[in-house]
């Protein structure tokens, strides 16, 4: 299955509008209280492109203020502006900031080619880690999903998985998935995602943890019709085995940035380390933007005129490059 196998990775800088949040997961690390929080201004962004100069894909990726909140129209502001702040800049925003209300997914879908937001999983296990984060239930997500189906808006979405949940609480949830993509054909990734502790030092998947990721992803791939893309971060696998993953039927290894903003204790390898590993054992690593060529169509006109200018840049640079990254 594995020769000349392609897989795919997104040059990708995450600029964080706000870690402030409404919400308080269980397992999360990433936000602060909403009071504490200092919203990302445009300067400091623009000073965050210019440091990755080579990544296309622009990871907006946001803590969330309640809908009803008087600062939500601000922090809706703020995302349209560092999403024209990306295309300014030569990149592709995508943005993952949580439910959206129609008209604000339908503003941000005429500056963003792509979107996302994870599923985040289906089963008992979930209930006490979001107990206190009403916009993490399942049916306010199912319905984010549907609204993206709706509005023809290629997206990102996923599972997390290794909080607690059986292996039949994730086929419920990659079922759930599949009919969707079968109503409305607009999932382009499917992330699975394992869940890691946090702490100065990262901890790997154990044996058992990695044959049971393994035994989801061939599921997976079983049940999502064949143009979903599966995605596994590969900071969060063992470099060494990563191979196993894709044998098992990841082909995309989603945004790779210098850093992960949500698991700082898991180095990100860079295009090259991940090239040595894997073009000798026949994969062909390729990077591409954040809408993958399937969904081009679908993107409004002018969206889709940049995606085809930077696709041909990215191909050029990728056939000149001395590095093997490409």
């Amino acid at each position: 299955m594995g020769a000349g196998r392609l897989i795919t990775w997104s040059p990708s800088v995450t600029l964080v509008p706000s870690r402030g949040c409404f919400n308080h997961c269980g397992y999360c690390s990433f936000r602060v209280p909403l009071d504490q929080a200092r919203p990302l201004e445009l300067s400091q962004a623009l000073e965050l492109l210019q440091r990755r100069p080579e990544a296309r894909e622009v990871l907006l990726l946001s803590g969330e203020v309640a809908p009803a909140s008087p600062e939500r129209p601000e922090w809706l502001r703020r995302l349209l502006a560092l999403s024209r702040l990306a295309l300014a800049q030569g990149r592709l925003p995508h943005t993952n900031a949580g439910p959206l209300a129609l008209a604000e997914m339908a503003a941000l879908a005429r500056l963003n080619p792509s979107m996302g937001l994870m599923l985040e999983g289906l089963g008992p296990a979930y209930g006490p880690l979001h107990r206190q984060a009403p916009s993490k239930r399942l049916g306010v997500r199912l319905g984010q999903l549907e609204q993206a189906g709706r509005l023809g808006l290629p997206f990102t979405t996923g599972l997390l998985l290794g909080v607690g949940e059986s292996q039949a609480d994730r086929r419920r949830g990659l079922e759930c998935l599949a009919a969707l993509q079968r109503r409305w054909g607009h999932l382009q990734e499917v992330i699975l995602q394992p869940w890691r502790p946090d702490g100065e030092q990262g901890r790997p998947l154990d044996a058992q943890e990695r044959r049971d990721l393994l035994a989801t992803i061939a599921l997976a791939r079983r049940l999502l019709p064949p143009e979903v893309h599966l995605q596994m971060p590969p900071n969060l696998w063992p470099l060494a085995a990563l191979p196993e993953a894709l044998e098992a039927g990841i082909d995309d290894l989603g945004g790779i940035d210098s850093a992960d903003v949500i698991n700082p204790a898991y180095p990100q390898p860079s295009p090259q380390q991940l090239a040595a590993l894997l073009e000798p054992q026949g994969w062909r690593l390729r990077p591409r933007l954040c809408v993958h060529r399937r969904w081009w169509p679908w993107l409004p006109p002018a969206l889709q005129r940049r995606v085809q200018r930077l696709a041909h840049q990215l191909e050029g640079a990728c056939a000149s490059a001395a590095d093997h990254a490409c």
